[in-house]
């Protein structure tokens, strides 16, 4: 399935607006039907490469739309394809180096970086790895190579989840797995699963969630970031389900693990924990079971990560903060300053696509209250839903 950037639609209206053409014009000069091109507008119907690129001849527009359609990519194939190099390839070790620290980076581009932006990047570097395994080197040298496949898949599983792109995600995620059963790595395992466990959250079903973060923690080693990270999942989804004494008991047992845990050298690394994270952690879980305390918790933790009022140094945990905040306040009876605050989540483009049933679940909560606030985040909302692809 090609992947279509989510502004193609508003591109496609803005360049025929500045031709001066009506949709039914633009379908007779593109041999097009009308409601066809309302659809690609809307981002009810996604195009095909061929058809972003014939838009682009019909409006001149120099190749702007085609920019935003990638081809086709069989993800199957193209996830296997690594994982029948590493069995029967030896491996080259020149630029192990540099290899394992692209990985550091990507995965600390991960907080910072659009996933639709992070996509492409993570995939050059993963090619890069297929091409070294093709070469020769020691078992050793082999290992840690295939060791940085399986992080870099594990990471490119996890941006096709934020992305909403899920047949994508759970082929990277079977080849993450075997990758690291391959070089005997139970950390990514264990991160394989706990990325499960929140894809499986964030569609609503609880109980595989709750299963695979037992797993994961069953799987990774004590005290490691894997471990840390499947016990905030578990808070997470006791939480869904509203069990405030079984979430607050995940929370304690997570408190007492990060107690001593020293900062990371790379605090952004999605893959080591970060103990600065603890406050806006525990914000987002009580917020989601209905604590009372969820709402000074969640305004402290907004105030650490954006003291301006800007996004701050993290923006992606900031709008998810407001989301936070948000969902606090509706459980205390303040559906207009919920309103504005989920509003402002959202409009900062920050909302991934995979969070967007947060944003949703505010809105319908907010819409219920007739709160005269609902209609401008219904506004905000509707103009900047993502379309899954």
């Amino acid at each position: 399935m090609s992947h279509v950037d989510p502004r193609f639609g508003a591109q496609l209206r803005a360049l025929r607006a500045e031709r001066g053409l009506s949709l039914r014009a633009l379908g007779q000069l593109a041999h097009r039907g009308k409601s066809h091109l309302h659809d690609l507008e809307t981002g009810a119907k996604a195009p095909t490469p061929e058809t972003a690129r014939h838009l682009d001849e019909v409006l001149r527009a120099d190749g702007a739309l085609a920019r935003l359609v990638d081809e086709p990519v069989d993800h199957d194939t193209e996830a296997g394809e690594l994982l029948a190099r590493v069995r029967v390839s030896d491996v080259s070790a020149e630029t192990l180096a540099r290899i394992e620290a692209g990985v550091d980076d990507l995965a600390s581009a991960y907080a910072l970086v659009r996933p639709v932006d992070l996509l492409p990047m993570v995939r050059r570097q993963l090619a890069y790895v297929g091409r070294l395994l093709d070469g020769r080197g020691t078992l050793a040298q082999r290992r840690r190579l295939v060791v940085a496949g399986g992080w870099l898949t594990v990471l490119r599983a996890t941006v096709h989840i934020d992305l909403l792109q899920q047949p994508a995600a759970g082929a990277h995620l079977r080849t993450a797995m075997a990758l690291a059963e391959h070089a005997e790595h139970p950390e990514i395992q264990a991160w394989c699963l706990e990325t499960q466990a929140w894809d499986w959250l964030t569609r609503g079903d609880c109980r595989r969630a709750m299963d695979l973060s037992r797993q994961a923690q069953r799987v990774a080693p004590r005290a490691s970031s894997a471990y840390i990270q499947a016990t905030a999942q578990e808070a997470r989804v006791w939480a869904r389900l509203a069990d405030v004494r079984r979430t607050r008991d995940a929370l304690d047992r997570l408190e007492r693990l990060t107690a001593n845990l020293p900062v990371p050298e790379r605090a952004e690394h999605h893959y080591r924990y970060d103990p600065t994270k603890a406050l806006a952690y525990t914000a987002t879980t009580l917020s989601w079971a209905g604590d009372p305390a969820a709402e000074q918790m969640a305004r402290a933790a907004l105030a650490e990560l954006d003291p301006r009022g800007d996004g701050g140094e993290r923006p992606r945990r900031s709008a998810s903060a407001r989301l936070d905040l948000a969902t606090a306040l509706l459980a205390t009876d303040q559906p207009d300053e919920a309103s504005v605050v989920a509003a402002d989540a959202v409009r900062s483009g920050r909302v991934v696509a995979s969070n967007w049933w947060r944003a949703r679940e505010v809105l319908r909560k907010v819409e219920r209250t007739g709160t005269a606030e609902a209609a401008a985040f219904r506004e905000v909302y509707e103009e900047c839903r993502p379309v899954a692809r």
